[in-house]
């Protein structure tokens, strides 16, 4: 069974943050200058979207990354972040090309209202520090929580998509599991040219989420929802995160299910955490329980 969203271009995620970040330079930029590109008015001025605006808008963002960034060509990701590790001075957590880079910049301002100004995204507050992400973390019951999430995401729509089967045990598990995939393009499977790596100032990779705000959009968890999961499955898999995007998280982990029923009850606990990796992946879970008993590598991706 193959993932059908890395084989069409139209399943990636759009661009959530683009009109945003479009809207947010022009306040910052104040009007248009004459012979820039306009979208028309917006309280009395016209808005700036000049490719030179949105360029500076992202330098400002990635700049408010308060974390050590390397960059190397795709093919060394794996090595690179193995020599930062075993340095022991942060997590290394792989983010993948400068667009997939932009994408975490924006994520990590995103309710910042210094970066991005409250008349460009009326709901922004303040947004929690790692410290108390990972404090509201340590009350979220995981497994427990995750299949509550599952229920409040998809249990109120009357056209959600239902608990999925537990379907047949595959008789090979080849495309169960998508591997490493931050480092190269989806689609092609060829490694971008040049690869961002950010060294988070903690040594558990499970707190990560919090130090980038990762998440709270579309059904992808909150940030306090991933540390704790991260944490629950480092603690009974030796499970790390090693890369993450604007839209998926690259995990390994050292220990596998050594039971098909256990592989089949991480596999729905891993589906309450995701829904997509099964509902627009494998369909059912025997064939991602598989996959766990196979492979080191988990694959997490978010519409």
């Amino acid at each position: 069974m193959t993932f059908s969203f890395l084989a069409e271009p139209q399943m990636m995620r759009r661009n959530f943050l683009a009109a945003l970040i479009a809207g947010a330079a022009a306040i910052l930029g104040g009007k248009a200058q004459e012979g820039h590109a306009t979208t028309g008015q917006a309280d009395g001025g016209t808005q700036d979207r000049s490719p030179t605006k949105l360029a500076e808008m992202r330098q400002k963002l990635r700049a408010a990354l308060p974390y050590e960034c390397f960059t190397v060509a795709g093919v060394d990701a794996l090595s690179e972040w193995k020599r930062l590790h075993d340095l022991g001075q942060g997590w290394p957590v792989i983010i993948g090309d400068d667009e997939a880079l932009d994408r975490i910049a924006e994520q990590y301002s995103l309710d910042d209202p210094a970066m991005l100004p409250q008349s460009a995204h009326p709901s922004a507050s303040l947004p929690k520090t790692a410290a108390e992400i990972i404090a509201a973390a340590d009350g979220v019951n995981v497994p427990g929580a995750l299949r509550q999430f599952w229920q409040d995401e998809y249990g109120d729509d009357e056209e959600a998509d239902a608990m999925p089967a537990e379907g047949s045990w595959p008789s090979s598990t080849s495309n169960a599991q998508p591997g490493f995939t931050i480092a190269s393009d989806v689609l092609t499977g060829k490694a971008f040219p040049r690869v961002h790596i950010l060294l988070i100032p903690t040594p558990h990779s499970y707190e990560v989420p919090a130090y980038l705000r990762w998440g709270n959009w579309n059904a992808c968890p909150s940030p306090e929802i991933h540390v704790a999961a991260l944490r629950y499955w480092h603690h009974r898999y030796d499970a790390e995160l090693i890369g993450l995007n604007g839209d998926t998280i690259n995990m390994r982990a050292s220990r596998r299910p050594s039971t098909k029923a256990e592989a089949l009850s991480l596999a729905r606990d891993q589906f309450y955490y995701c829904a997509d990796i099964v509902y627009q992946g494998t369909e059912t879970l025997a064939p991602l329980a598989a996959g766990l008993m196979d492979s080191d590598w988990w694959f997490f991706w978010w519409d």
